[in-house]
């Protein structure tokens, strides 16, 4: 008999973990006997971030100094390599992301959400793009399936949906991501591992089914 899962995924397109999230996650969906419905809901790491420069100075002054930062990165680097992932964190720009979540929500109505979600996390952490230029998202987008994002942006579009659910997060109390809500109802907060992904989508199916 096959199973309909429902996940809500709480997430920031600069958050590392976010992007490991997604591929550990993807991997235990592949192995999964029944079907499975992503929905990308979003959360702002920094609500107040300010768009230019890298994203290694202010870590840097946060996390106490370049070797700090660059042993935070090389270890993220491996466990990105083990997922197949291009990781470039010395690349990556700082981002105010709610533009990039109103594509995001877009991208929902037109049901390419998670191809959308794909190329924003990469276009991050493996390319340097910068994601609080509209035309740079506008082209993101539609390699990903969806086009016409930037006149959609400059009308407005998808705001109020994205200052909706960043309420919903607020809560529910969603402190950190990736945070995965299965069937409304059962919770998992971080990047955790294909096995433990694939233990909790067969728990949950055997209680919905």
């Amino acid at each position: 008999m096959a199973f309909l899962v429902n996940i809500e995924v709480f997430s920031d397109v600069v958050c590392p973990w976010c992007y490991l999230g997604r591929a550990r996650f993807a991997g235990a969906v592949e192995g999964f006997g029944g079907d499975v419905t992503v929905t990308w809901r979003p959360y702002q790491l920094d609500p107040d971030a300010s768009a230019g420069g890298l994203v290694e100075a202010s870590l840097a002054e946060k996390f106490g100094g370049p070797e700090r930062v660059a042993e935070m990165h090389e270890r993220m680097r491996g466990l990105m390599a083990e997922e197949g992932l291009p990781y470039a964190p010395e690349k990556a720009l700082q981002a105010n992301t709610r533009d990039a979540h109103r594509v995001v929500a877009m991208a929902g109505e037109a049901g390419v959400q998670d191809a959308v979600v794909g190329r924003l996390f990469r276009a991050h952490h493996a390319e340097g793009r910068d994601l609080n230029d509209h035309g740079t998202l506008a082209e993101l987008a539609a390699e990903a399936g969806l086009p016409g994002v930037a006149e959609r942006l400059a009308a407005g579009e998808g705001e109020a949906a994205v200052t909706a659910q960043l309420e919903v997060a607020r809560t529910m109390g969603v402190t950190g991501v990736p945070f995965f809500v299965f069937e409304g109802t059962w919770a998992v907060s971080g990047a955790q591992s294909r096995e433990f992904f694939e233990s909790a989508l067969a728990e949950v199916a055997s209680n919905v089914g």
